[in-house]
């Protein structure tokens, strides 16, 4: 059987995106290690607490010679213009997850909205990603 475990997003900043995924959304810390053997690489995941099996890894932008400039360049500015990866959250109540991420300082490009699928939403990350939050319908859950 295969399994999703983690998906990726890029990141600008790591510490700014755990900042943000942990005390803005209220995901989790599943891991962060620094691996020196690797060039001082940090694995940093997030998820949320009651999946403990999920994690979105904030990965940052790698420089050579894993990434060259000019792609690394090309990822900034898909991910500034929120095409370089999306996340679709998932919530039993729009309403209420919308008020309490507001609250908490998330800025949505899209409040709620009745949609053929749900009630859906949108916001950004510190690095520009685009974020979809949604109240499914039963028939689409």
């Amino acid at each position: 059987m295969i399994n999703i475990a983690t998906t990726q997003l890029w990141v600008d900043d790591q510490d700014a995106a755990l900042d943000f995924w942990t005390n803005k959304v209220g995901m989790e810390v599943k891991s962060d290690a620094t691996l020196p053997e690797m060039g001082n690489f940090r694995w940093l995941t997030v998820g949320p607490a009651h999946q403990p099996d999920i994690s979105i890894v904030l990965m940052a932008i790698p420089g050579p010679p894993v990434m060259d400039q000019t792609t690394a360049q090309q990822v900034r500015d898909l991910m500034a213009k929120g095409f370089a990866g999306t996340v679709f959250l998932t919530t039993d109540d729009a309403q209420a997850s919308y008020e309490e991420l507001k609250s908490r300082g998330v800025e949505f490009t899209e409040e709620p909205q009745e949609r053929p699928y749900g009630i859906d939403m949108g916001f950004r990350d510190p690095s520009g990603n685009s974020i979809r939050l949604s109240q499914l319908r039963e028939d689409f859950a």
